[in-house]
């Protein structure tokens, strides 16, 4: 059945909307309008509360030579007009972040579904909330206070320091309990202790990259790919061909993301990215986890927006099938 879809995307994703398959919203955009459904696109900044109605600013998406494009002209339109709306900005989430999550109280979940629901993707931090999951993650601390922060990379030796609200690796540290910086970096870091952040244990199989295990409704994608540490850093930071590996899931790692998938879906957090080392959760993304479709389509000779295209369509049909169900009882 087609469908009216909004899409809440990045700013940078809209200022490069054409021709960019290395994001994961191009790929789904372009199925969608495949399939004749309605495609709208918007950011953070053109949506807005008016007669206690959540509004967005949109831009039409359209099709041609298998590229997509929009056009130019912005129009208001009630959110609730839309069938299905991706949320999928990227971080930081800062307060226009959450001012953007706020606008979707407005929004009524009966007619419109939300992926993911920005009321459940406010509440949830991808780094400080992998503590729901406590025996699937490494050890850590989220903490704006140097002594335990020096406390606990003086007992592990070495982990990774982390700011709770950005993505893409930025603001990471590996830290050494023998660095003569240390004390310096962390109190950058907290802001002379007044900001939290993470430290996870140091994983030394780290080395070798981390694997992005994809989700979708709870439903864990077989394919997999591993994203390796960039030249001479210690993590993956350049979306560059060489820097990608296909690998497999253990069977370790399946049940880990069907039960996390499980749970999260429940709470409208349907597209999930876990980025995972040695059979743990570094991180939970579900801002705009990016599912790396070019290059799994590579590794794996497969066209893997046809089967996430299946997902989506399954999720969306059951979605309102059930409304449907409500509406005769």
């Amino acid at each position: 059945m087609e469908r009216n879809i909004l899409f809440v995307i990045d700013d940078l994703e809209l200022k490069y909307f054409e021709f960019n398959d290395l994001v994961t919203d191009f790929w789904f955009i372009k199925e969608f309008l495949k399939r004749g459904n309605e495609v709208k696109v918007s950011v953070k900044s053109d949506l807005f509360i008016q007669n206690a109605k959540a509004w967005a600013g949109v831009k039409n998406a359209f099709l041609k030579d298998e590229n997509i494009f929009c056009e130019k002209e912005i129009k208001s339109v009630l959110i609730n007009d839309f069938d299905v709306v991706f949320f999928r900005p990227d971080p930081p989430v800062d307060i226009d972040y959450i001012n953007a999550c706020y606008v979707f109280d407005y929004v009524d979940r009966e007619k419109t579904l939300l992926i993911n629901d920005p009321k459940e993707v406010k509440n949830f931090n991808e780094k400080f909330h992998i503590n729901f999951f406590p025996e699937y993650v490494p050890e850590n601390i989220v903490s704006s206070s140097p002594e335990l922060i020096i406390n606990f990379i003086e007992r592990k030796k070495e982990a990774i320091l982390k700011p709770l609200n950005r993505c893409f690796g930025s603001g990471v540290y590996y830290m050494n309990s023998r660095d003569n910086n240390l004390l310096t970096i962390i109190n950058a870091m907290t802001q002379e202790g007044k900001t939290s952040v993470m430290v996870q244990e140091y994983l030394p199989q780290a080395k070798e990259g981390d694997k992005r295990v994809l989700i979708i409704n709870g439903e864990v994608m077989e394919e997999c790919i591993q994203k390796l540490p960039g030249d001479h850093n210690f993590k993956f930071s350049i979306h560059s061909d060489k820097f990608f590996k296909s690998t497999c899931l253990t069977q370790n790692e399946k049940i880990m993301a069907q039960d996390i998938g499980k749970k999260l879906a429940e709470k409208g957090l349907y597209l999930i990215g876990l980025d995972v080392i040695n059979e743990k959760v570094i991180e939970i993304n579900v801002t705009s986890p990016c599912y790396f479709i070019r290059e799994i389509n590579q590794h794996y000779d497969i066209h893997f927006e046809e089967k996430i295209m299946a997902c989506l369509d399954k999720l969306i049909e059951n979605h309102f099938s059930k409304e449907r169900v409500y509406a005769v009882n």
